[in-house]
């Protein structure tokens, strides 16, 4: 994978900044993203059965704060913690958030890698659709483990995301799959220009990798929630 000619930072915060009405649905969630509103419900299912009192939430990548409201309607007033690049995202989220808890709702606006965290102080922590924006291994790890530092023992982290494969047939196979699904959708020349913003902005890693690495950070109780195609939803506890 050539990493060097992905989109920069800065040029993904920019086009974040100006798709915040798309990413505000909360019923059909991202289109192009294979079984978004079944995932959506199963992360935070899966978060409100491991940590039922939960009292602080992080969302990694939160968006318009989609992942922190279905939260909410299932742990109530929640403390949250929103980070973003996108000002105009967290924006959004902070104001549809603050709506539905009497906690705190707090944005940061940052590089979840440069992200400084509290150690041991989040309950629950969320990453959607997110860490395929991670680059090189070095950069997956630190991010992995920072997340677990975070945590209190007995919190767990749920991700959402854009997923390869490690067997080059294998990831063939399912970018055939996806293919067929973008052109149902939106036809081939839709199905084009997703596969080029892929190629383009994302650098994302496999099931078995990151599964690997939710290991080898101290995460328990690893757990495949769903996998369809080139999308999974998957978790961890910290003991």
């Amino acid at each position: 994978m050539n990493l060097s000619k992905k989109s920069t930072v800065e040029e993904i915060k920019e086009r974040f900044d100006k798709d915040v009405e798309r990413f505000s649905n909360l019923e059909t969630g991202q289109q192009t993203t294979i079984d978004s509103p079944l995932c959506l419900e199963l992360i935070t299912d899966a978060a409100s059965y491991t940590n039922p009192s939960a009292k602080r939430l992080l969302d990694i990548g939160c968006g318009a704060g989609n992942y922190t409201l279905k939260m909410l309607s299932k742990i109530a007033n929640l403390d949250c913690t929103l980070v973003d690049l996108s000002m105009p995202m967290l924006q959004r989220a902070k104001e549809r958030v603050s709506k539905e808890t009497s906690g705190l709702a707090e944005i940061m606006q940052t590089d979840i890698r440069d992200a400084s965290l509290k150690d041991n102080y989040y309950d629950i922590v969320v990453a959607a659709s997110v860490l395929h924006h991670l680059r090189e291994d070095n950069d997956w790890e630190q991010v992995f483990t920072k997340i677990y530092q975070s945590l209190k023992p007995g919190g767990s982290l749920w991700i959402f995301d854009l997923i390869s494969h490690d067997s080059p047939q294998i990831e063939r196979m399912f970018t055939s799959k996806y293919a067929e699904y973008l052109d149902q959708f939106g036809g081939p020349e839709f199905h084009e220009k997703v596969f080029a913003y892929i190629e383009k902005e994302d650098s994302q890693r496999s099931l078995t990798y990151q599964m690997e690495l939710l290991k080898k950070t101290g995460f328990k109780n690893i757990e495949i929630l769903h996998k369809n195609v080139c999308f999974a939803a998957f978790g961890g506890i910290k003991p």
